[in-house]
């Protein structure tokens, strides 16, 4: 297994339950619940000792998991569900981020303002094969097919490739940080919401653990981290003084607007499982020719209190 940094090694009661939990990217405010859960006695209070590990590789925490390197890591539904088409052993245990984060981005001054707008542009991503497809999706919804724009690979350089003229729009960036990047660097964004053009809604971020996990385990660790979120948003101003505290380096104007944007859309029942979504993304990804038939939600996704 590759190095890597572990985060906010806290005092614990002695026979704690030690719990590796890796997350997508480096600690930002999405991971409120997490941090919070941490600073605020919730895991210890529960039984757990985890210890919060940021990836050396983004790609990494899915496939940690799978092997029993991790009890549990953060992760993308739509991601999640070509994974376990692929054959890795996961299952979604909680909720996170319970809405979309992704947009289509545009320059608020320009003259993009519906997905209509886009025939004849430039659009950059960074992730291929899920992407691809949302934004075909999108596009027949807005009366356009692929054909009708140009796709361009800007690996993860989405607001840079914006902001430079290199492309038109970007698919891929979260609306809950890049709109104010680019206003900070003078310009201002304007969001086209994946869920308001042809996209099933989805949960953007997600926990994820084997099969074969102990449920009791998971059971515990939803509660603290439903705690975790609760406190976010009854105790705002508490609650962000805690996580930069923990996390000093990110006392910033960025993330300090990413909070705010942030909390309305925290899971405030991280273990409760909506199937419908599930399923309905399933047959959004059969239609799209990603997978060849829906799995049963089962397959994907499960509530460790049920």
């Amino acid at each position: 297994m590759k190095r890597f940094l572990l985060l906010g090694l806290l005092a614990t009661p002695a026979g704690a339950e030690p719990v590796t939990l890796v997350l997508d990217w480096f600690v930002n405010p999405d991971h409120a619940p997490i941090v919070l859960a941490e600073t605020q006695g919730f895991f210890a209070d529960q039984g757990l000792e985890v210890t919060i590990v940021p990836p050396a590789d983004p790609s990494d925490p899915p496939k940690m998991v799978a092997s029993g390197q991790a009890e549990i890591a953060v992760g993308y539904q739509p991601q999640l569900h070509l994974q376990v088409h692929e054959g890795l052993p996961l299952r979604r245990v909680g909720t996170l981020v319970a809405t979309p984060l992704n947009c289509v981005t545009v320059k608020a001054d320009g003259p993009i303002r519906s997905i209509a707008d886009l025939k004849g542009g430039k659009i950059g991503y960074s992730v291929p094969g899920t992407e691809e497809a949302m934004m075909g999706a999108m596009l027949r919804h807005g009366g356009l097919t692929l054909e009708d724009v140009e796709m361009v690979n800007v690996n993860w350089s989405l607001t840079p490739s914006l902001l430079s003229g290199q492309v038109d729009a970007t698919l891929g960036g979260y609306r809950n940080f890049e709109l104010t990047q680019m206003a900070e660097a003078g310009t201002e964004g304007r969001c086209l919401p994946v869920e308001e053009n042809g996209i099933p809604a989805y949960d953007e971020l997600i926990y994820l653990a084997r099969p074969d996990a102990d449920p009791a385990l998971l059971s515990r660790f939803m509660a603290a981290v439903e705690q975790g979120a609760q406190y976010a948003v009854n105790h705002p101003d508490e609650a962000w003084q805690a996580f930069i505290a923990a996390h000093p380096d990110l006392d910033d104007t960025l993330n300090r607007e990413a909070w705010r944007l942030t909390l309305p859309r925290l899971s405030q029942s991280p273990a409760a499982l909506d199937t419908g979504r599930y399923a309905r993304f399933e047959v959004f990804l059969k239609d799209a020719g990603l997978i060849d038939a829906p799995l049963p939600v089962a397959d994907l996704a499960l509530d460790p209190n049920a």
